[in-house]
């Protein structure tokens, strides 16, 4: 490997639900665990939101 390849871009790690894992080593699997406990907790988040605007939206035309 040379400098020049040092500096390219990397690529984006990405995970596809079923994709096969017996490739990819320890650190690989900890770093998917990594970001799809992110992504879960990123979810979670918008779906709380989501949440508490229903609630006061019910709570607004209720009355």
């Amino acid at each position: 490997m040379t400098a020049i390849d040092d500096d390219r871009p990397k690529k984006k790690l990405q995970h596809e639900i079923g994709q096969e894992l017996a490739l990819l080593s320890v650190q690989e699997l900890s770093e998917r665990i990594g970001i799809l406990q992110a992504e879960i907790a990123r979810l979670e988040t918008a779906m709380m939101s989501k949440q508490a605007s229903l609630k006061t939206a019910d709570q607004f035309f209720k009355k």
